[in-house]
């Protein structure tokens, strides 16, 4: 694209709905490593999240972009390769290989938690070092296969109760440990990173300031235009870190400095961005998509105040549990409420919304053909609309027409 100095906000959004891969049209066949490549590529990182109301969030954000695949094909591709890896990046996150040099100065300043029971342990270290020799010892393993494993209550996405897990946690944030693959209830299961990656894992650590360059310069492909903040919460740098490396990459040409319409702060443009006429298609987006885990850029893009509600009391919450954004061209017109009840087979809509600017009997329409896809694709044989105001009452006969 031709250096610009100023853009619309309408130009800026198709810019980043291009550079998060929202220019492509789904697959029309078979969905296969180079469609996970292609999004590998585009988003560089891929956040993990098993909330599992409806799918684990990082599913859905593939979904967005290929729609029916494979999920155990995706696990394949992610896990058991030396290709990707776990790593603590934007949060929990799988990455390509090659990170793994670049987030060095992560693993160096990791922090245990402090809220862990081995802060409290009288052989806290001798304990640490007994779980990673038996590793070293025995191969892959679990917090199952740990003696000290007691399934304590816990609340839904708490993962860090006994000491076992709070010992290999530790481990894996310093980069003693990898993660080798995960088991069916999403457990993981940790190795030795020599043997999860095999090729990467003895590279020559990169210094803290060209990871920085190379990783904003990576944020800002993946964003396409965004101010400084966007840039650096991308990896979760802080603005120290991240201002030589963004003015060293203005300086280089990777990425411009440019004025948006509405943005009360600079933006920055990247040299391989990409402003189409048009984006087409509509889909379901992710709580920890790349275009929609930083909310006020979220805001300033698309005119959209969104939060997710799940830890919010229920007499408490605006819009309900778990509300996913959805997309239409280059705006998002709309949210809703779902569940997958799994047994009952349907996919329950519990609350839905369309946004004022938009054409609901359009927005329904499309709505519809996506409910129905994702209900295909996580097996549930239909699509139950909770019947509240008009446009709930729209969208549930727009779904019944399609069946």
């Amino acid at each position: 694209m031709r250096a610009r100095v100023s853009l619309s906000q309408a130009e800026a959004r198709r810019i980043a709905c291009a550079a998060a891969g929202f220019d492509r049209d789904r697959p029309a066949g078979s969905v296969d490593r180079r469609h996970f490549r292609r999004v590998m590529d585009t988003l560089h990182i891929l956040q993990l999240d098993f909330v599992n109301v409806l799918i684990p969030a990082h599913y859905l954000v593939v979904w967005s972009r290929l729609g029916q695949y494979d999920r155990e094909r995706l696990q394949a591709f992610l896990y058991g390769n030396g290709t990707y890896t776990e790593h603590w990046a934007h949060e929990a996150s799988i990455v390509p290989a090659r990170y793994w040099p670049l987030l060095a100065y992560r693993r160096e300043r990791h922090q245990p938690w402090m809220s862990s029971s081995l802060q409290t342990l009288d052989n806290r270290e001798q304990y640490l070092e007994d779980v990673l020799t038996r590793i070293e010892r025995e191969g892959p393993l679990s917090v199952r296969d740990f003696e000290s494993y007691r399934p304590a209550r816990r609340r839904p996405g708490d993962w860090h109760r006994s000491l076992a897990r709070h010992a290999l946690e530790e481990h894996f944030g310093f980069g003693r440990l990898s993660v080798q693959h995960r088991l069916r209830g999403f457990e993981r299961v940790y190795d030795l990173p020599s043997r999860v990656l095999p090729d990467t894992h003895e590279c020559e650590p990169v210094a803290a300031e060209d990871a920085h360059r190379q990783l904003l310069k990576d944020a800002a492909s993946t964003l396409g235009v965004a101010t400084r903040r966007d840039l650096t919460d991308y990896f979760r740098m802080t603005a120290r870190e991240a201002a030589a490396a963004v003015a060293e990459l203005v300086e280089e040409g990777v990425i411009s400095e440019v004025a948006v319409e509405g943005w009360g702060e600079p933006g920055y443009l990247s040299a391989d961005a990409r402003l189409p006429r048009g984006v087409d298609g509509a889909c379901l987006l992710s709580p920890f998509d790349p275009l929609t885990w930083c909310r006020p850029r979220l805001e300033r893009l698309f005119d959209f105040h969104y939060r997710l509600e799940i830890y919010v009391p229920e007499s408490q919450r605006q819009w309900g549990y778990y509300v996913l954004p959805f997309r239409l061209r280059d705006r998002i017109v709309g949210r809703l409420d779902l569940k997958a009840e799994r047994k009952a087979g349907r996919l329950n809509v519990r609350r839905v919304y369309v946004e004022d600017h938009a054409d609901a009997h359009e927005v329904a329409g499309h709505m519809a053909e996506e409910l129905r896809e994702l209900a295909l694709w996580l097996g549930l044989s239909r699509v139950d609309v909770e019947r509240r105001d008009k446009f709930s009452r729209m969208l549930k006969q727009a779904t019944a027409s399609l069946r």
